[in-house]
């Protein structure tokens, strides 16, 4: 694929590094939509979601984007960081469009469907990529997506705590909702395969294991009784010289006889 190994450790780490330009710019960008909040004293609620009221309709597109605290602000930004950037460089293809969908459906999702009461904060997103990422490992199959999932379960199982009901300051609509959003992202996407799962992937490995289970040739009826036959003899002429110069057994005996 490259002219030579160094070739091969400057693409990778490019590509790292493209990685990781997006997920830098959003969290910067959150922290300077707070900064300039909290100087100028507005209320980030204006700019969450109320489910069901229509003048909230844009908070579909700012809630992930204004938090209530530096706390709440900070929570989020590092997972956001780190589960963007996972998605941007093992799933380089559709990395952007899988973000997109996960952040749009989730505010869609919780907009209808979650309780009237104001939700802001990117959490919702967080819970997306984790089931994004979490998911592909099940329904790709590659090795690469089975020890991403493995990793993500490891740590950040204690998230799905977060989708139970009735934890009061925590929108777990968002995160449930959310969760299921990158569900449908990773199922919607998971076609799109990576050059390298590309690569590993055979169309035709099923075929030949089902190829080794037969005992007898695929073929077999398909050649006629004469075909049969000269095979048949050209198989014990074969054996016969192999006895034949075997130093250590005698030649096979002529076996047209009757038992005692």
């Amino acid at each position: 694929m490259f002219d030579n190994e160094t070739d091969g450790i400057d693409n990778t780490r490019r590509h790292f590094l493209e990685s990781l330009r997006f997920p830098l710019g959003l969290v910067l960008f959150l922290w300077l939509i707070h900064a300039y909040l909290t100087l100028a004293g507005a209320d980030p609620g204006w700019y969450g979601i109320m489910p069901r009221r229509m003048w909230s309709v844009h908070g579909i597109a700012t809630a992930p984007l204004v938090h209530g605290s530096w706390e709440h602000l900070l929570s989020n930004s590092f997972p956001l960081f780190v589960l963007s950037a996972i998605t941007l460089y093992f799933y380089r293809k559709v990395a952007m469009r899988a973000f997109w969908m996960v952040f749009f459906l989730t505010g869609i999702s919780v907009w209808m469907l979650a309780r009237p009461v104001l939700h802001i904060g990117a959490s919702g997103v967080v819970y997306g990529l984790v089931a994004f990422i979490f998911w592909n490992g099940i329904f790709r199959r590659s090795l690469r997506s089975i020890i991403l999932a493995l990793i993500v379960m490891v740590f950040y199982s204690g998230m799905f705590l977060g989708i139970l009901p009735d934890q009061e300051g925590i929108s777990w609509e968002s995160h449930l909702l959310g969760s299921l959003a990158g569900i449908f992202t990773s199922f919607w996407y998971k076609g799109e395969l990576e050059d390298d799962e590309l690569e590993r992937y055979d169309p035709f490995a099923d075929e030949r294991n089902v190829e080794a289970q037969y005992f007898l040739p695929r073929d077999i009826f398909d050649k006629t009784k004469a075909q049969r036959a000269l095979e048949a003899e050209e198989e014990a002429r074969r054996r016969q010289q192999e006895n034949e110069s075997n130093p250590f057994f005698p030649p096979m005996w002529n076996q047209n006889w009757t038992g005692l």
